[in-house]
């Protein structure tokens, strides 16, 4: 079976594209929206992000935690941003690696709001299909990891919507 190597989805926010930016692009905040994230700690400096801002995410799946090192590969305010996984680990991530890259893209919607596009990226292309597939479906209990991240980016839009929302009203 060929693997899917990335997967998106969308939906219209209504509130203004620099709003859910600064609240996309804090990892800190990530927690709030996502199935998996419990948050982020950023370990080099600055309040904003910017391109080459390192932060290690905690994710929870299950019984499962494990921690991730991230490096921002794109930080347009407003438009864009995005970041790779490099490292992985339980309480460290201590696994150099290629692993993923997330993508949030931010454009006005015809008739207001903000159409928000999360992406993931599978970074794994130097293992083999077999390899990755049977990887994917013992840490997901039976699925491919882009079937899977097709499920919790719909989950973590529709919780950001629900959140940005709440927040302009």
């Amino acid at each position: 079976m060929v693997r899917i190597l990335s997967v998106s989805d969308s939906v219209v926010i209504g509130a203004a594209p620099s709003m859910i930016y600064a609240h996309v692009s804090n990892p800190q905040l990530m927690g709030r929206w996502s199935p998996e994230n419990r948050g982020a700690t950023v370990r080099s400096g600055g309040e904003q992000a910017y391109v080459g801002m390192v932060f290690d995410g905690r994710n929870t799946r299950g019984p499962v935690s494990w921690t991730t090192r991230c490096t921002v590969t794109a930080a347009d305010p407003g438009e864009r941003f995005a970041f790779r996984v490099r490292a992985i680990g339980r309480r460290r991530p201590v696994l150099p690696g290629r692993i993923a890259t997330w993508e949030y893209r931010f454009e006005r919607a015809a008739g207001g709001g903000t159409r928000v596009t999360e992406t993931w990226i599978d970074d794994r292309r130097a293992w083999p299909d077999v390899v990755a597939n049977t990887f994917d479906r013992l840490a997901t209990r039976g699925h491919t990891f882009a079937e899977f991240q097709r499920r919790n980016i719909r989950t973590t839009l529709e919780n950001l919507k629900k959140a940005m929302e709440a927040e302009v009203s």
